[in-house]
């Protein structure tokens, strides 16, 4: 499965529907509204006017359906509830063309606004939901038919994962799963599922398993005996970029907790990895591409400012570049100006405080005014880091802080940022201990994230700066 090429095809789809759509509008507009305005026929003219609502209007369209969220996930598509976000979305954007573009309009009677609206939506919908509905149902009809699915593995391997695998392959219709083999709780000589399934490991290898195999989706299958080791599970998959699903139970299905999202699918219960909701994701991460092109364009004088005083005040290169470990657990390169000697680390890895030595007397200026840190924006704009996150750390420092606080692991659900709630709230953390202190309000950041969040951390952060307070 190509997704990215999957994904292009709706993209395009919708920006030439939208092309379409606004000239077939355009028309509309000619021949019913301005021949009733002015009495006669107005010939169809391609004018600068019509070019340029040829060129932004698709740009809009597109913009609104990335903000939905349409464009995420796109292999996991209800066409039911594609029906329902194709049609508020649009509804959404026909109401802010209609107030941008439409209402000054001249006309000859009030009712000419109505059918204007009515004539704009009915065409940008039916242009727009067509395309959409035929792509998503042969995409349907590939999973149901298993000539795509998702790999997926099974963490268990006696009665009740044995039965999940069978409710789920005798299904008339298959969901997408695609088994690639079963994971062991606890080691024993035989397992009910080996007769269908191969062992490719045990718990301990599980996050090297979902690499190695690519991984997509994870039905957790325990006995009753083995419920213990559920949450372990969950904490050793929560920086994984992966589906869980957990066997259901009467009273789970009684209490709601199932929600279903196919008819022919098995009951079970999807553990949600969307700590907001997928428009606020998608301005997030807008935001952050905007903020950051900005950033670089406006404070280009200061990064040649700052790599000039680099240069001239220590030897070595003006930027430094070291392995950080990022969302999901994937390793990335953070980008900072120098602020310490070429051979800071000549001892191994050392955290810095706020009387080091190995600090420049340059480099203290940029720390003080954190500006040692404008080549992070670089790594927002590649999509390694976001404004607002947990600051990234070192797999050497997080394997220390794992060992004493495995729940440091939440955090690498969300994008590493530049600033945090933990680096407003504490600070830079010189050992361990105070990572670990400043742990918990990064914990609480990922509880509590939104856009208004991040917009007041770094309202804070820059509020802290101006006051020259460390952070």
């Amino acid at each position: 499965m190509n997704k990215r090429l999957h994904t292009l095809k709706y993209l395009i789809f919708d920006f030439f529907t939208a092309i379409i759509s606004w000239s077939s509008f355009y028309v509309y507009r000619k021949v019913y509204i301005d021949t009733v305005k002015f009495g006669h026929k107005i010939p169809i003219d391609f004018n600068s006017k019509l070019i340029l609502g040829i060129i932004i209007v698709p740009i809009f369209w597109v913009f609104l359906y990335y903000l939905s969220g349409y464009y995420k996930d796109i292999y996991r598509k209800s066409r039911l509830k594609e029906l329902a976000q194709t049609f508020f979305t649009i509804l959404i954007g026909t109401i802010v063309i209609f107030f941008t573009s439409i209402l000054d309009d001249q006309i000859v009677y009030y009712k000419q606004y109505y059918d204007l609206f009515g004539v704009l939506f009915l065409i940008q919908f039916s242009l727009t939901y067509i395309p959409r509905v035929i792509l998503t149902s042969v995409t349907n009809y590939k999973i149901h038919s298993r000539k795509i699915g998702f790999n997926t593995i099974i963490i268990g391997g006696n009665g009740k994962a044995i039965d999940i695998y069978k409710k789920i392959e005798n299904q008339p219709k298959s969901v997408g799963n695609k088994f690639i083999g079963f994971i062991s709780i606890f080691e024993k000589e035989k397992y009910l599922l080996e007769k269908h399934l191969s062992k490719i490991g045990a718990l301990n290898e599980l996050r090297s398993i979902i690499d190695d195999y690519k991984i997509e989706e994870v039905i957790i299958a325990l006995e009753s005996t083995e419920h213990k080791e559920i949450e372990k599970i969950i904490n050793l998959l929560d920086d994984k970029n992966v589906v869980i699903k957990v066997i259901a139970s009467m009273y789970d299905i009684l209490t709601g907790k199932v929600k279903m999202a196919h008819i022919y699918a098995t009951p079970l219960i999807q553990i949600s990895h969307n700590l907001m909701p997928i428009w606020q994701q998608q301005t997030k991460q807008l935001i952050d591409i905007m903020v950051s092109l900005f950033a670089l364009i406006v404070f280009s004088p200061i990064i040649f400012f700052l790599a000039v005083g680099i240069k001239l005040n220590s030897k070595g290169p003006v930027l430094y570049c070291h392995e950080r470990i990022g969302q999901f657990g994937k390793p990335f390169t953070l980008y900072k100006f120098r602020s310490m000697n070429v051979d800071a680390e000549k001892n191994g890895p050392m955290l810095s405080s706020k009387d080091d030595k190995r600090i420049t007397s340059f480099g203290r200026f940029m720390r003080k005014s954190k500006l040692d840190e404008l080549p992070n924006f670089y790594n927002v704009l590649k999509g390694d880091m976001s404004l607002v996150g947990p600051r990234p750390e070192r797999k050497f420092y997080i394997d220390q802080i794992v060992e004493k606080a495995p729940h440091y692991l939440h955090l690498q659900k969300v994008k590493p940022g530049i600033t945090s709630w933990g680096q407003v709230k504490y600070g830079y953390a010189e050992n361990v201990e105070q990572m670990i202190d400043r742990l918990q309000y990064d914990i609480l950041y990922i509880e509590n994230m939104s856009v208004y969040v991040d917009f007041k951390i770094m309202i804070y952060t820059i509020l802290k700066i101006i006051k020259g307070k460390h952070i």
